[in-house]
């Protein structure tokens, strides 16, 4: 915090300052007094703050809280994506996949940060991940989307955390490629304090 005095310069001319000491106030001395009075009501120090620093060491930490999730679909004859989005976590497809209603979930997957108020804080995702089946074949995932959208600065104490939600497209091949079965695998996704 830095604190700047403003000094102010106030010029009475002889005849406004007798009067004044004879109680006998004219238009210009009386305009001198009032603004001699407001001066020393409202005072000479003006106090300027500026965004504290945050501690060093910059401590940030993320905890993953839920997996990207596609539930139940099916490829169709030739295949296409599924696409979860990371603000309402709402799921479209594309191409012949046809999205099954089956009691399987599907989300953005979640992350709790915590942070100093003012951090900014940018995701990165890696590069696409290889997605293995429980009876073969592999399905391409990539993340895309974050809530809020990245960079974002953390506006809350570091004893609250935020909530980040990563979205993410899934490309499906035709069925003899990706036959029916529980897919699974992991997903990069770095976090960078800026």
């Amino acid at each position: 915090m830095s604190i700047l005095h403003k000094h102010l310069k106030i010029k009475f001319n002889a005849t406004a300052v007798r009067q004044i000491k004879e109680g006998d106030l004219t238009g210009t001395a009386r305009k001198a007094a009032i603004a001699a009075g407001l001066l020393l009501i409202c005072g000479f120090l003006e106090v300027v703050s500026a965004q504290p620093l945050p501690p060093r060491p910059v401590i940030i930490t993320v905890n993953n809280s839920q997996p990207l999730a596609f539930g139940a679909f099916t490829p169709g004859a030739v295949g296409g994506t599924v696409t979860v989005t990371p603000d309402g976590g709402t799921r479209s497809s594309s191409g012949t996949v046809i999205l099954l209603n089956m009691g399987l979930i599907y989300t953005p997957a979640m992350f709790y940060v915590r942070a100093n108020p003012g951090t900014v804080i940018s995701l990165l995702s890696g590069p696409p991940s290889t997605i293995s089946g429980s009876n073969g074949g592999t399905l391409t995932l990539q993340t895309d989307g974050t809530w809020p959208a990245s960079p974002f600065v953390i506006s809350v104490p570091w004893q609250q955390q935020t909530t980040v939600l990563v979205g993410g497209t899934l490309t499906v091949g035709t069925i003899a490629a990706n036959p029916p079965g529980s897919y699974s695998g992991t997903i990069d996704v770095t976090f960078v304090q800026e």
